[in-house]
C-alpha cells in the first residue's frame, strides 16, 4: 500500500488549496483516512480524519475552514482548504489504515507530504 499525496503550493493568505492523496495497491480495505501536518520546529499534529463511515472530525484550529473528503472508488482522500492563514504553513501528510483482505492484517501508511505555505 503506498499513499501519493499532491496539491501543496504557494497561496496568499485568505486563498484556497485543495490536497489530494491516492492510496495505490491491491488487496485492501481501507478504514481511517486522514491528514497531518508539520511546521518548522514543531511536532506533527492531527489536522482532519474521516473513517470509513464518513464520520470527520478535525483540529479545532481548522474547522469551519477545511473540508475533508474521500471517494471510495478511487481510494483517494482529499483536504479542502479555504481561508488559508500563514499559520497553516507546514508539511502536509496524508495517512490511512485498513486491512489487508487476505490475511486481515492491519496495516498503516503515510504519504511523503506535500509542502503548504501561505504567505501574509
Amino acid at each position: 500500500v503506498q499513499l501519493q499525496a499532491s496539491g501543496g503550493g504557494l497561496v496568499q493568505a485568505g486563498g484556497s488549496l485543495r490536497l489530494s492523496c491516492a492510496v495505490s495497491g491491491s488487496g485492501f480495505r481501507l478504514n481511517n483516512m486522514g491528514w497531518h501536518r508539520q511546521a518548522p520546529g514543531k511536532q506533527r499534529e492531527l489536522v482532519a480524519i474521516i473513517t470509513s463511515g464518513g464520520t470527520r472530525n478535525y483540529a479545532d484550529s481548522v474547522k469551519g475552514r477545511f473540508t475533508i473528503s474521500r471517494d471510495n472508488t478511487k481510494n483517494t482522500v482529499y483536504l479542502q482548504m479555504n481561508s488559508l492563514k500563514p499559520e497553516d504553513t507546514a508539511v502536509y501528510y496524508c495517512n490511512a489504515n485498513g486491512l489487508y483482505s487476505g490475511s486481515r492484517q492491519a496495516f498503516g501508511s503515510w504519504g511523503q507530504g506535500t509542502l503548504v505555505t501561505v504567505s501574509s
